[in-house]
């Protein structure tokens, strides 16, 4: 009997040791260490979404370049009706607003500005003329190439410097101006510097060779340059890029351009006309527009960006 009470006794005992005591328990459960540990998942979740919201946040005010490309800030559509007030009130502020760029002013009053003249081309044809040509009709209009090009040309037809508009109604991808476009555009420049060097004022592309060097975006004015660099019995050489009003390079290109030798069957007169011609005054060429109607307008004065066009 007594044995038998020893040995409980015993077992108790070492069941008593192999459990751990309860204030050991509670005090491993409480320790700084692992309150620490619990901490670290949720500091790294809260950190993470500050840095999400902020990046999102910068993205939004300062989109870096491929994205802005991708997804352009929306800008209202051409006018539908080029004649209605709100066609005319944008193609006033755009003229405006080329008459005001810095650096038609700096050309303008330049010590070399004597050996320049400035004229529009096509502005001299009639609207049923202007009807039958791309860039100058159908190209032609409130959202698309509101303005007429705006040139200065030296005297001796040796170099230009052209500004226009390039309106959102011109894309290929959104927001971005078609290719097809610009090369148009610079080939017509070419041609206008080079015609004038030819024999009989006369001539047409035989080659054209462009090089794309970044995306041009609507909505903006550029800069078309060209210069002459050789003539040669019918034939002359003009090379010439299209920039933004800052300089980045958007296209360059050269052309061949040759006088036909069907030429005197042209009318020379009828071609100057359509290329321009110096003007007999040499004050600045303002573009004439229908008389304005008040609409608001939020406009862009660098780029001449239309932002937003409102309704009484």
């Amino acid at each position: 009997m007594a044995s038998a009470l020893l040995r409980r006794a015993s077992h108790a005992s070492r069941t008593l040791r192999r459990t751990p005591p309860l204030s050991r328990s509670v005090s491993a459960a409480t320790s700084p260490s692992a309150a620490a540990g619990a901490f670290r998942p949720l500091a790294a979740v809260s950190l993470a979404s500050a840095a999400f919201l902020g990046a999102y946040a910068l993205g939004s005010l300062y989109p870096p370049a491929p994205l802005a490309l991708l997804y352009p800030q929306p800008a209202p559509p051409p006018p539908a009706d080029p004649n209605s007030p709100a066609a005319r009130a944008h193609t006033a502020a755009l003229e405006s607003a080329l008459q005001s760029l810095p650096q038609l002013t700096a050309l303008r009053t330049a010590a070399d500005s004597g050996d320049w003249y400035e004229m529009r081309p096509h502005t001299t044809l009639t609207a049923e003329q202007r009807s039958t040509k791309l860039t100058a009709g159908a190209l032609h209009g409130p959202g698309r190439l509101a303005l007429f090009p705006l040139s200065r040309v030296r005297r001796d037809e040796s170099e230009q410097i052209i500004f226009t508009h390039l309106g959102r109604g011109l894309c290929g991808h959104d927001g971005i101006i078609h290719g097809g476009l610009l090369g148009t555009l610079l080939d017509e420049s070419l041609v206008r510097q080079a015609v004038p060097n030819l024999p009989a004022q006369v001539g047409v592309t035989a080659t054209l060779s462009l090089s794309y060097r970044a995306p041009t975006k609507a909505d903006q004015f550029v800069v078309i340059r060209t210069q002459l660099v050789k003539k040669e019995g019918r034939k002359a050489i003009a090379v010439g890029r299209i920039e933004t009003l800052d300089g980045t390079l958007l296209v360059e290109g050269e052309a061949l351009v040759v006088q036909p030798r069907d030429a005197q069957l042209v009318d020379p007169a009828a071609v100057r006309a359509n290329l321009g011609a110096p003007p007999e005054a040499s004050s600045p060429v303002v573009q004439q527009v229908a008389p304005q109607v008040e609409v608001p307008l939020v406009v862009d004065s660098v780029v001449g960006r239309i932002v937003g066009i409102g309704s009484d």
